[in-house]
Order: structure tokens, then sequence, then C-alpha cells
């Protein structure tokens, strides 16, 4: 388990140095943190408030920074264009999460980022940092009419510190009410913020992606770009961005440092007024009557003869109990991904060039102990010395898990050559992120040897053999360089192939070896397969005294694949009879 903060900023200057990274980061992203958005949402028109005239951010940049500059001692391709490191990757990141969540899109990341130079220059000069964040806010114009659309506040100021109008804002800029509907979490940290060009790429991808569009259809792109903003020019330049990052190249250069702006008309916070106090009603005391004057006695009063008893003390007041606060029930957190394990063993094997035929599965657990649920797993394929262990054409996958939690890999197949590799399963938590992997093992094909023809092998006594041809293959493609023996065989009492005894090899076919070939030889090593995986046999000679029958010759191989063929020795013909 890697803490995910921690591996984003490692990585994002390696610009999808291996699938994993890149479709893992996104995906995680669209799958934990969705927009409020659903997938199949109807597509934005260019009459949303998104498409509005909102002016262009970028009326304040100094003309250095307009464009990002290759530097001399890359090794880009002339005419390459420049985008900063943590905007290429953004752009890249975001179309592998769009192709995983969404992939009838087939969106570019070529059209991200055109978006992302007519909006910002790819935040360039506003500080553009590794984590996607900006040091400097990118805010477009007030839009309240003057000049450009008029936009009551929907964000009451959250995003682009305006409490009267709102702007557009970030590297992509989003009007606040479009990234409260298209907003989304492109970097893993649980946020959706329309500064941090992570998040705007992503949302930017779901955003042109709505309704189902397949925008490698022109029609469908025109639309997605207008609903973006409804100006022809505006289409135009971005399609044009698009076509010169696509034809001409795109190098990574280091991210550029904040430039020196103008600063923007700020516009203070309005005070939030005080509710007016309730006047409090008192309650009206009753009256009090006034006391009668007492009348004059006529007779004295007598004098009391038992003094008055003592007066009892008060009783004490009993202190009243303060009541108990109702406790607030608390509302467990939600659950997060807690891991991910191997389902079945970790070990996988095929034979050179076949399918493996169980696709790898694995686990994603909850922290509840339940299975995570549509979560996306990304399969890669590293560390590969088979010749291109492959999903299809590509080394990665990315799946999501089922009801169960289980992601499966189908559609693995093996390189062409023996070797080893490690497929690993990597998912994304909020936080962190979980890999498992398997160790994978591919094993030579079985080599097939197949002689060329079909005609018998006869040979007429003191005569010899030759031309006979073999082709080696393994899985269908020719084996280069496969050594063989040449040999005759006779089968044994168990019917089992076996050399011929000494005795039987006296009077039998023979190779032609040693010095200036006097030796006869019953086993030979013919030359190793050519490129076409062609094997051609020596010369089988016979001698007048071998003697005529069916003999068997094999050529095997160090594997023991062998193939045994038939060779017929006949009769000297005789004279035809003179007449």
């Amino acid at each position: 388990m890697k803490p995910l903060h921690r591996h984003l900023v490692n990585t994002s200057r390696k610009v999808l140095c291996t699938a994993a990274l890149a479709a893992s980061l996104t995906t995680a992203a669209v799958a934990t943190t969705p927009s409020t958005a659903d997938a199949g949402e109807s597509e934005p028109s260019p009459d949303s408030p998104q498409a509005t005239d909102r002016g262009d951010a970028r009326l304040d940049l100094p003309a250095p920074v307009a464009d990002p500059q290759v530097p001399p001692t890359t090794t880009a391709p002339g005419g390459a264009s420049g985008i900063p490191g943590t905007a290429l990757d953004a752009y890249k990141r975001a179309e592998l999460s769009v192709a995983a969540a969404l992939p009838g899109c087939k969106l570019p990341w070529q059209l991200l980022a055109g978006i992302g130079r007519v909006e910002s220059v790819h935040a360039s000069g506003y500080g553009l940092k590794p984590d996607g964040s900006t040091e400097k806010p990118i805010r477009g114009p007030r839009l309240d009419g003057n000049g450009f659309a008029e936009v009551r506040d929907t964000d009451q100021g959250e995003w682009d510190a305006d409490t009267s109008y709102d702007r557009a804002v970030g590297p992509m800029q989003f009007i606040p009410s479009t990234w409260k509907k298209w907003g989304a979490d492109g970097n893993g940290d649980t946020k959706r913020d329309p500064n941090n060009i992570y998040d705007a790429a992503l949302g930017a991808g779901l955003y042109l992606c709505a309704g189902d569009r397949d925008l490698s259809d022109p029609a469908a792109l025109d639309r997605a770009i207008l609903s973006y903003n409804n100006s022809r020019e505006y289409v135009n330049t971005v399609l044009g961005y698009m076509k010169q990052y696509k034809d001409g190249g795109v190098a990574e250069i280091p991210n550029p440092p904040v430039g020196n702006y103008p600063t923007q008309p700020t516009t203070g916070t309005l005070p939030t007024p005080t509710p007016p106090r309730q006047p409090v009603t008192r309650p009206t005391p009753n009256p009090t009557p006034a006391p009668s004057k007492p009348a004059t006695p006529t007779t004295p009063p007598a004098k009391p003869t038992t003094p008055p008893a003592e007066p009892s003390k008060p009783t004490t007041p009993t202190t009243p109990t303060t009541p108990t606060t109702p406790t607030t029930p608390t509302t467990p957190p939600a659950a997060t991904l807690a891991k991910v394990e191997l389902v079945g063993a970790s070990g996988i094997t095929a034979e050179a060039g076949s399918a493996f035929t169980a696709a790898p599965k694995v686990k994603a657990v909850l922290s509840d102990g339940k299975p995570a649920k549509n979560q996306v797993v990304v399969f890669v394929v590293g560390d590969d010395t088979t010749g291109a262990t492959r999903f299809g054409t590509s080394d990665s996958l990315v799946v999501r898990t089922d009801d169960q939690g289980i992601a499966a890999a189908p559609g693995l197949k093996a390189g062409a050559k023996a070797g080893t590799f490690t497929l690993r399963a990597t998912a994304y938590g909020s936080a962190n992120e979980y890999t498992v992997a398997f160790k994978g093992t591919v094993t030579a094909a079985p080599v097939v040897l197949a002689r060329k023809g079909t005609e018998p092998l006869d040979v007429v006594v003191g005569k010899s053999l030759t031309g006979v041809e073999l082709f080696a293959t393994a899985a269908g493609q020719p084996v280069v360089g496969l050594k063989t023996t040449a040999g005759l065989v006779e089968k044994d009492e168990a019917g089992k192939w076996q050399p011929v005894k000494p005795e039987a090899a006296a009077k039998g076919p023979y190779f032609k070896g040693g010095k200036d070939g006097a030796e006869k030889l019953t086993v030979i090593e013919p030359a190793a397969t050519g490129a076409e995986g062609k094997l051609v046999l020596p010369e089988l000679f016979t001698a007048p005294e071998t003697l005529p029958g069916t003999y068997h010759l094999r050529i095997l191989t160090a594997e023991g694949v062998a193939l045994v063929l038939e060779v017929k020795v006949t009769a000297v013909p005789a004279p035809a009879p003179q007449a």
C-alpha cells in the first residue's frame, strides 16, 4: 500500500510512464468520486451557461509566455509544441480515465490540450505546481453584462471570490454552475477543485462526452466544443491546436514560474445582514391592592398569657436536576477501499503464442469487509522477457469489479518465446493505492516437424537419397536456429524407437562423416534450421552390400520432439533380357 498523494507528486513528471499510473489514478477518480452528472446525461448545448460569452482569461498574459517554449536541449522533433509537464500529464490521465468510464466517447487528450491552450495557455505563468494547483488563481472577467454575458452569482464566491456575479475559473475556465454539475476529482485527493488542472481536465472530459457523444465523429466533436464556448472562432482555434498537437508533436517542458500579471479587480465581500432582533414581550404585573387604614381599637388588647411559639425554619429548596442534552447520533464514515487480494493461485502459465486459459482475477474489499463494487482495477504487464505478453496490442487493461468485488482480466496472450513476466493489478482508494501481483510464466511452444512433400522416399541399392526438406514451427511460427539429430532407428521389443544395432547398421543406409567422409555414420547432426525454419537433411547413402528393405530415419530435437521417416531401399533392377 502506498499513499496516493505522494505517489501522485512523484509520478506527475513521468508522463504515463506506465498505463497503470495514468489509468488507475484517473479512472479511480471517476469511480470513487464521480461528478454529480450521470454518465448518460443529455449533452450540453451551445446555449448552456458554459457556452456563454465569458471573456478571455488570458487578456492579461504577457507575450513572452503566451506559448511555452521548448528548450533547445530537448530531444523533441522540430516543430514540437511545448506543454508544461503537469498539464500534459493531466490531459493524458483524463483521456485514459474517460476511456475507462465512457469508452464510446473516444476523447483524445489533444482536445483537452487544445482547450487548455486557448483558455489559460496550460496554466502557464500562474505558477503551475506538480500537484496540479497554481500559485496564482486563474479567473476570467466578471460576468456582469458589461461586454460579456450576465451570469449572477451561483457559488456564493466559493470558486471565483465574487458574491455578486460569476467568473470563469481555473485552467479550463469553468463557470461555477457548470463545475457544480460536472466537477470531478482527477488526482484522487477526494476534492473537486476547478483550479486544479487534474480535476479541471477530467471535468472537461466528462462534460465534452456527455450525452453518449462519440468525439471521433466530426459533427459530434463540433457540437461538443460549441457547448464549451458558443463561438465558431473558438471552435476553429481549439481544433487548430488539437491538430497541431497531433501532427506536430508535443514536448514536455518544466512548469513555467508565476508571471508578472496585473492584478484582477477584486469585488468586496458583501456583509451578511444580521437578522433584526424580535422585541421581548414582558408579562404585565398583577396590580397590588392598596392597604386599608386600620380602625382605632376601643379597648386595649389583653396581654397574652402564653408566649408565642418559635417560628419554624424554612426548608432548604432542592436544587433542580439539569436536563440531559440528547446525544446527536453520529453517522458512521463511508466505507473506503481497504485492500486488493488475489483470487486463486498467484502463478499463471501458458505456452508461447497461446492465450491464458483462465483469466487472472483479484478481489477489492472495502474497510467494512464488504466487496468494493464497480471499483476500477488496472492490470499491467511488466518485467516481460517473453517477447510481448499482451492484452490484444496493449500491455495494460482497465476493468471494473462486479457485485462480488471481483475483477477479471480476460484476453491475456503469451509472448512468442519462453520467459517470465509480472502482471500487477492496482486499485486506488481515496488516500492509498493497493497492488497485488501475479507471476507469469511462458513455456516454449512444442515444436512441430513436418516434411515437405509427400512422395515416397525410395532409393536403389548403391545410390543415395538427397533433397529431403523439413520445416520446424511452433505455434504456427517458424523456429529458427533449431538443432536436431538425424539417425537410423528400429523398434525394440516394447515398440519404442531405438538407434539401430551395430550389426544392422553395417548392412543398412548411412551418412558420411569424419575426414574426407570416409566414416560411415548412422547418426548425424544436420545444420540448424534457417530463417523459414527449414531443415535440409544430409545425403543418405547406400552401398552395393546394403540389404534391400524398409528403414526408418528419425529426426529428433533436444526436447524430445521426433519425426520418423520411412525410407525404402530397393534392389538394383535386373537387366532387361536381350532379344
